[in-house]
């Protein structure tokens, strides 16, 4: 697949709807070189979160959210952030395009793990102090059911496909399995001691699981639910994430002031990388070359670089970071317009302009691909599964103007855009 650089083809002056277009075209075209991927860290101490470029570096905006916020997780169409408020026992939602929380949903007793299903339709959160998983629909952000599990469950990790979901019991020692379906646990895997963060491999066959308690890595094999080995890391570990191609583990530990960096070939520590103080939360971006670590007691991110293994800058955000979770975005915004294409020839549309019904037909080899359409200003407007080859959506309910559609499979991820016409 190959990458090419954001550009836009604007039409003439041909008419009143052509001028609108060529206005929307220039307002992108004088943003696009800023655009970059976006990192949300929650800080627990002064309940915000705190925005990170990732191409610069910087903290670009500060959002007030509730009170104690701990976990957080962005959907893969990077419109929403989902946030744990530990002490307010809700969950805040942030629209990336306007950096403001558009609502508030109330769930069980000190919320901390949170995770979004990979098609964006459900977020399932882990209530610690009463032992339950909340699952929110997104569309009316509200609390559809409540599962029981174990003792003071904190991690939580949903699988590729959105069929598992996964829970760590930090007293119990286990990890619950839970049916996306039906919403009920179905298997239960003894685990290490104080299982705290949990990732799946980018294939869904193996998950990682961080055990506080023994200073250790689990590796559980998914197609039988059973711990296939265990790997000693620092003291305390946390927050865990695992880069794109899923060679390498990456896990925070707390109470050593480091990241262990796994090799998942071997499952041994190929590299270990001191951090600031107390690590808590952990990050991989999507393209896999950093890593993020939210330092709670030095109020500040470190970055390391994945091909050297060192830190190649330190940021400071608001008191007491946190970050458990996934909390870069998977595609990148600017002033809220998704905007960077990986444009291919694997995927071609028609009729473009369209006014009715739009056609993708895709040349991945990959079935079950994620189909996602934002508008200009970033709101996500269509979100659904692609099976087969051709696939016809309609449109007619979508406004004249530009839009932007990313398809999203296990290896590749491919966008470009289209305009309505009627």
């Amino acid at each position: 697949m190959k990458m090419k650089s954001f550009y836009i083809v604007c039409p003439g002056f041909s008419n009143v709807l052509s001028r609108r277009i060529w206005i929307v075209c220039i307002f992108i075209l004088a943003v696009v070189n800023v655009y970059s991927q976006t990192a949300y860290v929650t800080n627990q101490s002064d309940n915000t979160v705190s925005v990170i470029s990732v191409a610069t570096h910087t903290v670009t905006n500060t959002i007030n959210v509730g009170t104690a916020p701990w976990g957080v997780a962005v959907n893969m169409a990077g419109t929403k952030v989902y946030v744990t408020n530990y002490n307010g026992n809700t969950v805040s939602i942030i629209n990336t395009a306007t950096h403001s929380v558009s609502a508030t949903v109330t769930v069980g007793t000190s919320p901390l793990g949170i995770a979004v299903s990979p098609d964006g339709t459900k977020v399932y959160v882990v209530n610690n102090g009463d032992n339950t998983v909340n699952v929110i629909n997104t569309t009316g952000n509200t609390v559809v059911a409540t599962i029981a599990v174990g003792n003071n469950p904190y991690g939580i990790a949903v699988s590729p496909d959105g069929s598992k979901v996964y829970v760590g019991n930090e007293i119990d020692f286990t990890i619950n399995v839970i049916n996306t379906t039906t919403n009920t646990v179905t298997d239960t895997i003894p685990v290490g001691h104080d299982p705290l963060g949990i990732v799946f491999s980018p294939d869904g066959s193996k998950v990682y699981v961080s055990n506080g308690g023994d200073n250790t890595v689990n590796v559980i094999n998914t197609a039988t639910n059973t711990v296939i080995d265990t790997i000693p890391v620092g003291t305390y570990p946390l927050g865990i994430g695992i880069s794109p191609d899923g060679t390498k583990v990456y896990v925070a530990n707390n109470s050593s002031n480091n990241v262990s960096v796994i090799n998942t070939t071997t499952n041994s520590v190929l590299a270990t990388i001191n951090v600031g103080n107390s690590p808590n939360g952990l990050s991989v971006s999507p393209d896999g070359t950093k890593v993020y670590v939210a330092n709670y007691l030095s109020d500040s991110v470190s970055v390391i670089n994945t091909a050297t293994n060192v830190v190649s800058a330190t940021i400071l955000v608001g008191v007491r970071p946190m970050g458990f979770g996934n909390f870069i975005s998977t595609f990148n915004t600017i002033s809220g317009v998704t905007s960077q294409d990986f444009e291919s020839d694997y995927i071609t549309i028609y009729p473009n302009p369209a006014n009715s019904i739009l056609t993708f037909h895709s040349q991945l080899s990959t079935l079950h691909s994620q189909l996602i359409i934002t508008d200009i200003m970033g709101n996500e407007v269509y979100m659904a599964a692609m099976n087969g080859i051709d696939n016809s959506i309609d449109i007619s309910d979508l406004s004249n103007g530009m839009y932007f559609y990313r398809v999203k499979t296990d290896k590749q991820l491919i966008g470009g855009k289209f305009e309505v016409v009627k």
